[in-house]
């Protein structure tokens, strides 16, 4: 998926994926449900969390380029009241998705804007948040159908550009590896690879061929298993790994600078 070529499938992923969301919401037996996969927090959490971020995200598209995001953005993001009555907090993540697709759509998907992702491969730009919402849109609403006891595979189209927009958004950077120079893969079973190559200069982010012998460590799983353990939403152990696996501990560990 190409952020220009497709910027209105991921503004329909978005709309489709929090459709979806507050589906599951509605159907939950109150919104005291605890979500296993986001400790501590309760489902109007998860809600209040998910409603807040498109909000922000609207606000930080509609202002354009600049260095830090607008103060006003945080301050309303950090005093946000979503509403306790279920359809009333249904209805206001709707208008919050609103307000996101709308300001997606007016600046269409080359605008730059505040990202807090820096010197990543990804581009500061509405389509790079736009393809980031429809991510973290799609793990959200795993961890709903998680917590009703009902989790369901990510769609393929999702996860297929998940696992490429993590690795290029979260994990790229030009901050130093601070360990010996090596290789992960991650291989879906839909039949694509990616390759994060990790030294000195940092760590980037590429397509790769059929699996070889050149990773210090891989993981095997379908696109939406690798995405949720990206996210943490999959233990390694239910993974299939090849190589060193203890590379990926340092790789989960490491907090780089850019």
């Amino acid at each position: 998926m190409t952020i220009t070529s497709d910027f209105a499938e991921l503004l329909r992923l978005i709309g489709e994926r929090s459709t979806a969301f507050r589906a599951a919401v509605a159907s939950a037996p109150d919104l005291d449900v605890p979500v296993p996969s986001c400790p501590e927090w309760t489902l109007f959490e998860l809600v209040r969390h998910l409603g807040s971020g498109d909000g922000f995200w609207a606000a930080i598209v509609g202002a354009g380029p600049a260095e830090a995001p607008p103060a006003e953005a945080v301050a309303a993001r950090a005093a946000v009241a979503a509403p306790r009555e279920r359809d009333a907090l249904v209805a206001w993540l709707e208008e919050s998705t609103g307000q996101l697709l709308g300001a997606l759509r007016e600046a269409g998907p080359e605008r730059g804007c505040w990202t807090w992702w820096g010197a990543s491969q990804s581009p500061r730009s509405s389509g790079a948040v736009a393809r980031h919402r429809v991510q973290e849109t799609s793990v959200h609403l795993y961890d709903v159908q998680l917590a009703l006891g009902a989790p369901r595979p990510l769609p393929a189209e999702v996860a297929l550009d998940g696992v490429e927009e993590f690795l290029t958004t979260c994990c790229a950077t030009t901050s130093p590896w601070p360990h010996k120079p090596t290789a992960f893969d991650f291989h879906a079973a839909e039949g694509r690879s990616w390759r994060l190559t990790v030294d000195g200069g940092g760590a980037r982010a590429a397509r790769v061929q059929a699996p070889d012998d050149g990773a210090g460590a891989a993981v095997h799983g379908t696109a939406g298993e690798l995405v949720l353990y990206l996210y943490d939403r999959l233990p390694a152990e239910s993974m299939r790994m090849d190589g060193d696996a203890g590379l990926f501990d340092l790789l989960r560990a490491w907090e780089p600078e850019a």
